[in-house]
């Protein structure tokens, strides 16, 4: 069994990138922009209606508040504010997916934050102070042995450990910076084989051929790839076909 998410509401006014209908058909969760990275009050409404009407669970895709760079430029924001921002983000979230009638029900951070709390405890802290503040006993979804999972854990919340399908990784288990080339997975073979290897083994072949274990029990396919649709649905398909059940760890 294992969770398919995605991110998703990734527009802004006018503005569109996702292609959140068709992903909603095929995801088990979806991780929605809550406005700092991408992601605006109506675009943000839309989304959680569909995923209800759908059965997909919602997640907060909460970032430092960086529209012109995607949530993807490093940033340096004060613990106390980083966390009263993730409650703001969580918390407007939360409005529209009950007005749905579901709910927020995880947290995962998005591009630059969600990399630098891998290794960085006080931005971790900061994450999880403020999805406590906005919805305790929420779990919280990131990359496997990180600060952030960690921090999850010290304050009593599900740390959930994540995979990506389409992200290629480096020998220590992290991914490769967007910076780097074939830091993205591109072709839909290699996509759906890694998404196979991480469901059924549990592990990934590194950027330098190296074997890394990676324990997930969700997969992320990157909502902004082009074609994203159509490559989930493969993923999907090719799970399924090897007796792996996807269903929603929330």
């Amino acid at each position: 069994m294992i969770d398919l998410n995605a991110d998703l509401g990734e527009g802004f006014g006018r503005w569109t990138l996702t292609e959140d209908e068709a992903l909603l058909s095929v995801v088990s969760s979806a991780n929605v922009a809550c406005g700092f990275h991408a992601g605006d009050p109506s675009t943000m409404r839309r989304v959680c209606a569909l995923a209800a009407e759908r059965g997909v669970r919602i997640g907060a895709q909460v970032s430092y508040r960086d529209l012109a760079g995607f949530g993807r430029r490093a940033m340096d924001v004060p613990a106390g504010e980083l966390a009263d921002e993730v409650a703001y983000q969580i918390g407007a979230l939360e409005v529209f997916a009950r007005a749905a009638g579901s709910r927020v029900s995880y947290v995962k951070p998005h591009g630059a934050l969600y990399n630098r709390t891998v290794h960085d405890e006080e931005q971790a802290a900061a994450v999880v102070a403020g999805t406590v503040l906005a919805l305790p006993g929420v779990p919280v979804l990131g990359l496997p042995g990180s600060r952030l999972l960690a921090a999850a854990g010290t304050a009593g919340l599900v740390p959930v450990a994540e995979g990506f399908a389409d992200r290629a990784y480096t020998a220590a288990g992290t991914l490769v910076p967007r910076g780097e080339p074939g830091a993205v997975l591109h072709e839909p073979e290699a996509v759906v084989a890694q998404a196979r290897s991480l469901a059924l083994t549990g592990a990934v072949t590194a950027a330098d051929g190296s074997a890394v274990a990676v324990a997930a029990r969700s997969l992320c396919l990157h909502g902004d790839t082009p074609g994203a649709a159509a490559l989930a649905r493969r993923v999907r398909e090719e799970l399924t076909g090897a007796g792996v059940r996807v269903e929603s760890f929330a």
